[in-house]
Parts: C-alpha cells; structure tokens; sequence
C-alpha cells in the first residue's frame, strides 16, 4: 500500500511516460479506498488531475462516476475516439477510476 505522497509520485511518472509514448489517453486506475468511504489517494489524485488540467499541463481528467455516453465531456471524447465505446467502465459510475485525456 503507497503512501500518498509515493501514488502521486508513481501517477505523475507513468503520465510522464504515457506522454513520451504518443498516448492520448489514460485510465487511471486509483481505487476507491479500502474503508469503501473514498480513500486519501483517490482525493489526492483527483484534486492532482483537476490542477494539472486547469494548469493545461493535461486536457482534460473525467471521474469514473461521470464516465458515461451521457456526459458531455465523456460524450465528446468518445465521438474523438470511438474505441473508448468498448471500455468496460462505461456509464458503470466507478469511483475507483479517472480517465485523463493528455
């Protein structure tokens, strides 16, 4: 179990390097907590996500309970990117994820 300050190290790398890959979009994966109350990493990297996009270090970050054909900003990244269609934790409201648009 990191702690948060290694999770945000460990999120800030693996962007870094989804970035250098050409990649253009992410899942992260962050959980929801142990405690099933949202955990300290999962609002750790949320309030990361939404600085960088604000920043413009990222485009965009969508939380799992708003990954769905019904959110505009979901909507308009699976009409850019159709194969999005297929992700398993479409419109399943999963608190445990983040989908970061680089």
């Amino acid at each position: 179990m990191p702690t948060v300050s290694e999770a945000l190290q460990h999120l800030d790398r693996q962007l870094a390097r989804a970035r250098q890959s050409g990649c253009g979009v992410v899942k992260l994966i962050h959980g929801y907590g142990s405690s099933g109350v949202g955990g300290e990493i999962r609002i750790a990297a949320q309030r990361r996500l939404t600085e960088m996009a604000s920043r413009g270090e990222i485009r965009a970050c969508i939380f799992g309970e708003s990954w769905a054909k019904s959110g505009e900003q979901s909507w308009a990244l699976i009409n850019a990117r159709p194969e999005l269609k297929q992700d398993h934790d479409l419109g399943r409201h999963n608190l445990g994820i983040t989908i970061v648009v680089l």
